[in-house]
């Protein structure tokens, strides 16, 4: 089992995976762009390097999870790269949310580097990063997700092979744009309800007995009937992932009018924004209409 594991991004979700690793016994190394975000992790046992080589070069599992495409492409490339300081026989993880074509991308340059890849972005949120209890859906090789099961294991409660490098990508763009369209659904018929006069309680009493229960409504719609919008996962990294799902359908051929929809809702909503907020607060589409 591999005990030196490198993580790279110490965001919403990076550092709460990293105190997870550390209480499970990793000895872990750790790198931000902006180095005192990981502060509480060195204090916790970590090691804090100066570049993502140096991360890279000390040790045998290397996690990366940054915002977006340029983020990991400046992180694995850029000048003192993780692939400058990969050890070969090692695994980059990238749990990252990015186009299925980047990771293919960066398999094939660990590969040229005698080192494995596996696209694994995640869902479950920041509850789910600090519980420990993070899905990962992974691209790659399966014997290579074997062999850093024990890692995972320590942030996450499940793990699914979706198939070769990139598919965890595509996997993931999909299921974040259910939730995208969920989300867009929810904050209209919520606006719909009350609209009609009716409290939006009422709607929520009612979707708990439906068939349209899900984790979804349990979590965003109490968000929206409170207007309570403090982000779990941020409607900017939402409307990210909603537009690189229209790239793939794109190169796909596939036609996306819902997305697209969706997409318009939130780029308003994210533009009229004056801070961070949770991408529960699309229903603010409707309440200022």
């Amino acid at each position: 089992m591999a005990t030196n594991v490198a993580l790279l991004g110490l965001g919403l979700m990076g550092k709460p995976m990293g105190h997870n690793l550390l209480k499970n016994g990793f000895a872990l190394t750790v790198w931000n762009r902006t180095a005192a975000r990981g502060d509480d992790l060195v204090a916790a046992g970590a090691k804090r390097v100066a570049t993502p080589s140096e991360a890279a070069a000390a040790a045998e599992v290397v996690i990366t999870i940054v915002s977006d495409p340029p983020a990991v492409e400046s992180v694995l490339w850029g000048d003192n790269g993780v692939l400058a300081g990969l050890k070969r026989g090692s695994v980059l993880v990238d749990s990252s949310t990015v186009t299925p074509a980047l990771a293919r991308r960066a398999a094939e340059a660990c590969g040229e580097r005698g080192c494995e890849f596996l696209d694994a972005p995640v869902t479950g949120g920041t509850w789910g990063a600090e519980k420990g209890e993070l899905v990962f859906m992974v691209g790659g090789k399966a014997e290579t997700l074997e062999r850093v099961a024990p890692v995972l294991g320590a942030m996450g409660k499940q793990w699914l092979h979706m198939g070769p490098h990139g598919a965890g990508q595509v996997i993931k763009l999909a299921t974040n744009l259910i939730l995208a369209l969920q989300t867009v659904a929810t904050a209209e018929a919520l606006a719909l309800v009350r609209g009609a006069g009716i409290p939006g309680e009422k709607l929520a009493e009612m979707m708990q007995a439906s068939m349209g229960r899900s984790k979804l409504i349990d979590v965003k719609l109490p968000m929206m009937l409170e207007g309570r919008y403090t982000p779990s996962f941020p409607l900017r990294l939402m409307n990210k992932d909603a537009g690189l799902a229209l790239e793939l359908g794109a190169e796909s051929g596939v036609r996306m009018p819902g997305a697209t929809a969706a997409r318009e809702v939130m780029t308003a909503v994210e533009r009229a924004a004056k801070e961070d907020v949770d991408y529960a607060a699309l229903a603010r589409y409707w309440q200022k209409a």
